[in-house]
Parts: C-alpha cells; structure tokens; sequence
C-alpha cells in the first residue's frame, strides 16, 4: 500500500464546490494525468464521468472500498462532513483520512483543505500560522486532529494544509436571500468575517501542487481584508440597490462555532508563497463581481 509508487494523475477526494472546480482546472492541463474524482453515490459518479473525470466509487470511512484506488502523483482532500451520512464526524473526518493514507504512496502530493475555525481567538485579534489553535466547535476539533495525521503519519511525504476561510462564490454568498428579502439577520452583526472567494481558493491549492517551498506547508487562506459583519451585509444591499439591511436582537445563542469567532486572519504567508495577487482581494471586489 504505502509502498507503491504514485504514478500521476489528481485524486479527488470530496468532489464538491471546490473539489469540482480544482478538477475541472487540472482537467484542463492536458499533460498532467487523468482527474480522477471519488464518490459514494453512482448517480454522481454518473456525472463526473460526462464531465470527463475518471469516477472513483469509494467511500473512505469504508477501507473495504480504498483497496483499488489510482495510484495518482496528486491528491486533494476536500470533505464537508455530512451530518446525514450517519457516520460521526470522527469517524468521518478524521477516520477516514487514517484510511485514505494508508492506501495512498508516500510520493503522493496531498493538499488538505482545513478550516480557520481551528482558532478559537475571539477578541479581534490577528491570527497567522503560528498562533496557538485551540478550537471551540467540533469542526475544528476535527480538522485539528485530522491536520496531526500528516504531522505523524507522513513525516518524509509532501503535503500541504491550507486552512481555508470562509468560503463564498457563484451561488454561494452568506444570507443574501435575507438582505435581498427584507429579513432580519439573525445572529451576530459584529465581529469579523473572514472570507475568501472560491477562485482564488482554488487558484492556492492549483499553486500548493506547483510551489511548493517546503516538503511540509501550512497556509492560512483568506483575502486581504476581514469585514465587520454588519458591514458585509450592507454592502450587498448597497450593490443591488436594496435597503439596508436589519438585524434581529441578539439574544439567542450563536448559530454556530464559526459564528461566534473574532479574529482576523492575516494572509501574509499565503501572499508571499502561493498567491502575489488575488483576483478578488476584498469581499468588494467580490460581491461586486458576484451581484452585477
């Protein structure tokens, strides 16, 4: 297993709003192997395949399923977890990637996607990649535990781990159905939002593959300028040209780990080693781009 020789070509392993992006991108670098992309669901399989990616059906809580997959030269980890899946999120998370490493070749390139809800900093202060992490929320406890994995298992292996920020994009942008609506938005308006736009979040992981400094590599990826929450959802109001938005009392519990968070993360790293220039370096750009 950990033996054998990666050959080439990109595994896929979460094939979903970024993993289907980063695979279509490596699709169309004609010289670097077949995309392989892997699922659980033959429907879906179904689908990559008419797109022109080699599906792989595997489920990697199952190690039964990994016995035969493609000894590829790249390998992207990029699982949500699945509360319906009826599979812990330990087991999902961690587990599986346990499984996945021991069918994989030690030369194997592997890119994880993490999260920086791995810090648990919530007095607006700056974070980077050598502030301590002790996260709150059971998903970043999770994507902690899985990061120790490659410390441990893959020692003399390439990786890379990108802990990703909030993720936004076409058909993706947090609560604009309510700002467009006229709702209250529930939930904390203070506080930073650290975002990154989908394509340069794919443009970091495209560059960890072909950049590499080190054979080990953490970066934080986030844009250039974390946002006051209020102030993000305004602006999505002010580019459609709908009123301002209005904010419900706050005095029901956080929504979620990630929502109670306040920091702000500084991309220092990623901007020297991997991106000198983001396509949308502020949420601005972004939304302006996404809602005109």
């Amino acid at each position: 297993m950990a033996e054998k020789i990666a050959t080439s070509g990109t595994l896929i392993v979460g094939c979903g709003y970024i993993g289907s992006r980063v695979a279509a991108a490596m699709k169309r670098l004609q010289n670097d192997g077949p995309v392989y992309a892997m699922t659980r669901s033959r429907t879906k399989a179904e689908v990559f395949a008419a797109v022109g990616f080699e599906p792989v059906i595997a489920d990697w809580t199952d190690r039964r399923t990994l016995s035969a997959l493609p000894r590829c030269q790249r390998v992207l980890v990029a699982v949500s977890y699945d509360s319906k899946s009826g599979v812990s999120r330990e087991d999902s998370q961690v587990g599986g990637l346990s499984n996945l490493l021991d069918f994989l070749p030690i030369s194997t390139d592997i890119c994880y996607l993490s999260t920086t809800g791995v810090y648990h900093q919530s007095d607006g202060s700056w974070v980077d990649e050598t502030s301590p992490a002790r996260p709150i929320g059971e998903g970043g406890k999770a994507h902690l535990r899985a990061e120790s994995l490659l410390h441990r298992r893959r020692p003399n292996s390439p990786w890379t781990i990108l802990r990703l920020a909030g993720i936004y994009g076409p058909g993706r942008i947090p609560r604009v159905a309510d700002v467009l609506a006229g709702r209250p938005i529930e939930g904390p308006n203070c506080g930073y939002l650290n975002l990154i736009h989908r394509d340069d979040a794919v443009s970091a992981i495209l560059a960890a593959w072909t950049r590499r400094q080190d054979r080990h590599n953490l970066y934080l990826v986030a844009d250039d300028q974390p946002v006051i929450r209020s102030r993000f959802y305004e602006q999505i109001a002010v580019i459609s040209g709908v009123p301002s938005p209005k904010f419900a009392a706050n005095d029901k519990p956080s929504l979620s780990a990630r929502s109670a968070s306040n920091k702000r993360v500084w991309n220092r790293r990623l901007r020297r080693d991997l991106l000198s220039k983001l396509d949308f370096p502020t949420y601005v750009q972004g939304l302006t781009d996404l809602l005109r």
